[in-house]
């Protein structure tokens, strides 16, 4: 029997067969992707475009042909043709499917515009930025004293500031002596001191005094978004912040998957760090155009990523990160210009690439640690930056350890049934009454709840579009509360849980959360499949902090502090239900947000910071989650909801979770199903 070719959409993990010459923007419709889309697909809005991707998928288990969707055809070309479509470009209602192909919708393509929640943190931070401004009166030239007038200005920058051994670019001396003149000899120079002994530089000169407002850009580099925050050199405010979803996405939402890509497909790593340093591009553009300054007025830039992310963006193959040793090609800090990765900044702009720990704790694990000094914790601290791919720190003013665990991307909604990324009309708060089995939620948009007078009006705006990561967290979480779930991971019968919401679903059965179809709106369900990609998600969250405390010998911490987009929007009773994270206070677990963003923006804004990190990193220890023999048995026991053997004692104390096991043919009670055993 012939099957159906496979449609996978990105970013949202979508998926489903469809026969041979359905249009992308049908495929799309029926699974619910946000593709938008208003003139009747007649190709005359060019909303609805959308980017295919060829090559091997080994995740997905897909080689995507060029053939995979119909060639371009007349509407698309006259399109093209008048308006102009981005290379690669399609319009998802000309091109037809033909074979298996995966799909990207590009943000501008979508209804529903990705809330990227990578906040600037408030923060006091001393202000030594690498960049600074200085007024120089330059002595003039004379016939009995012969020497040019970049010496004479690096002679005034010694004796007036102590610059010594300034060096400047071809395109600076060549408007120097015209600026020289013009200003009379009182000059403005912007100077760039990376602080690592190496000359300082001269990136621009003004004539006369010239106070127009320098910035800085620090930017964290995800897997799944890039969040930038602008600067004011001088003064440390934030003056504009934007964020995107990272281009990388359609090439596999998971970091394995796009190294794999690049592995299996010729010249994959270069599309990758095209696709990066467009993303990034673009989001230059767009804080230059919020803080309404020119791209030239941004003159330093400090990034943080994880290793694939680093490796890409600065166009080397992450080939060595994709097998043991897991090799970097560098982990110092580096100081490059900017224009070498493709920034649009001032020509001689700066960048500075925070430190990477080791080959899956990266620069972003680095910043994290800027930000929350866990080095300088009297108490024990568990850090853990959440994200595709989880970051996590533990330590006090004794040692501290990192490991990283490959969370995936079920977290950020994506292959969840109903999941999707933080926008408009995304359920985000869930609460579930153990009684009655009834939900009611909360959307993005909305401070209603789904029960509340006024909340059907105001979703009309939006519509209850699907589950985003923290709203399939405290969805997993209630259910279990509730009884709808066991600590396997079943979801029980109607019979045996005592609702109609729970309905068979193959050969398992799934929990109906909202149906707004005779309204002609969408069916929102968990199913099965669903709790086990959280299980697995989990899991290895857990599983990575439970291995850092095994090497201090301990089965408790004092705090945790959860960070990143998703961490800050965590409810910490929800994650320690589901088994997230350890046992904990609930007093004692903490959301510092874009903690990464903000160790960027410390190094940013403070030089010292830069040479302090340094130095931290060099003192991290490094674990090896795929080397370490009991990763896989935490794993084990963490894929239970909380835990098959770990204690909650602290999460006891505040409520009792039903002991059920539905893996039975009778009446649901528990039988043969595992008892949580204490750590003795």
């Amino acid at each position: 029997m012939k099957i159906d070719p496979l449609v996978i959409f990105t970013p949202s993990g979508k998926r489903g067969h469809f026969p041979v010459g359905t249009p992308v923007l049908t495929a799309a419709r029926q699974l619910g992707v946000d593709l938008d889309s208003v003139c009747g697909g007649r190709g005359i809005c060019s909303k609805c475009q959308v980017e295919p991707s060829f090559g091997e998928f080994p995740k997905h288990g897909l080689t995507v042909a060029k053939t995979a969707l119909s060639p371009i055809n007349e509407v698309e070309e006259r399109y093209d043709r008048i308006r102009g479509l981005k290379p690669g470009r399609r319009l998802g209602c000309q091109a037809v499917i033909s074979s298996d192909i995966v799909i990207d919708v590009p943000p501008e393509s979508q209804v529903h515009k990705q809330v990227v929640r990578k906040r600037a943190e408030a923060r006091d931070i001393t202000l030594a930025p690498s960049i600074r401004r200085v007024l120089v009166s330059v002595e003039q030239p004379d016939m009995h004293e012969p020497t040019g007038d970049f010496e004479r200005l690096s002679k005034g920058l010694s004796d007036q500031w102590d610059i010594v051994g300034i060096t400047a670019s071809l395109p600076v001396l060549t408007r120097l002596q015209k600026v020289l003149r013009k200003g009379d000899w009182s000059v403005t120079c912007i100077i760039h001191d990376a602080g690592t002994g190496t000359a300082p530089v001269l990136l621009d000169i003004f004539a006369g005094f010239d106070e127009r407002a320098l910035f800085g850009l620090a930017v964290d580099l995800g897997s799944t978004t890039i969040a930038g925050h602008l600067c004011n050199l001088e003064t440390g405010e934030v003056v504009a912040s934007a964020g995107l979803m990272n281009p990388q996405i359609r090439y596999g939402e998971d970091l394995m998957s796009r190294v794999s890509y690049g592995m299996m497909n010729e010249g994959g790593s270069v599309e990758m760090t095209a696709a990066v340093r467009e993303g990034m591009a673009q989001l230059c553009r767009d804080v230059a155009k919020e803080a309404d300054i020119e791209l030239s007025q941004i003159v330093d830039a400090t990034v943080v990523c994880n290793p694939v992310m680093h490796h890409l963006f600065l166009g080397i193959d992450a080939y060595e990160l994709g097998q043991a040793p897991f090799a970097l090609a560098t982990s110092n800090a580096l100081n490059l210009a900017a224009r070498d990765v493709g920034l649009p900044l001032h020509e001689n702009a700066a960048l500075y690439i925070l430190p990477c720990i080791a080959g899956h704790v990266g620069a972003d694990a680095a910043a994290v640690a800027l930000s929350e000094a866990p080095e300088k914790s009297e108490d024990l601290v568990l850090v853990v930056d959440v994200g595709t791919n989880a970051e996590i720190l533990l330590g006090n003013t004794t040692r501290v350890l990192a490991c990283s665990s490959p969370t995936g991307p079920a977290f950020e909604g994506a292959q969840i049934s109903a999941g999707q990324r933080a926008a408009p009309g995304a359920i985000e708060r869930v609460e579930i009454d153990p009684e009655t089995k009834e939900p009611r939620f909360k959307i993005i948009g909305s401070d209603l709840w789904s029960t509340e007078e006024g909340f059907h009006e105001v979703a009309l705006a939006t519509g209850v579009t699907g589950i985003c990561g923290s709203g399939i967290i405290e969805l997993v979480a209630e259910m279990r509360v509730a009884g709808i779930v066991d600590g396997p991971g079943l979801i029980g019968s109607a019979e045996q849980v005592g609702t109609p919401r729970c309905f068979p679903d193959g050969r398992t059965n799934s929990y109906l959360v909202y149906d707004a179809t005779p309204l002609g709106g969408t069916k929102i369900t968990v199913t099965n499949r669903d709790i086990r990609e959280i299980q697995m998600a989990k899991a290895a969250l857990y599983s990575g902090a439970r291995l850092l405390m095994d090497k201090f010998d301990v089965d408790t911490v004092d705090r945790i502090v959860l960070c990143g987009a998703f961490g800050a929007h965590i409810s910490p009773k929800h994650a320690m239900i589901l088994g997230m994270i350890p046992d904990c206070a609930l007093e004692k677990v903490t959301s510092a947000g874009n903690a990464a963003g903000t160790g960027a923006r410390i190094a940013l804004l403070n030089t010292d910071a830069r040479r302090e990190i340094e130095a931290t990193v060099r003192a991290i220890h490094k674990i090896e989650t795929a080397i370490e023999p009991r990763f896989q048995e935490h794993f084990v026991n963490a894929s239970n909801i909380p835990n098959a053997v770990d204690g909650f004692p602290h999460l006891d104390a505040i409520l009792t979770l039903p002991s059920l096991n539905f893996n039975t043919s009778g009446d649901g009670t528990e039988g043969g199903g595992r008892r949580r055993r204490r750590r003795g």
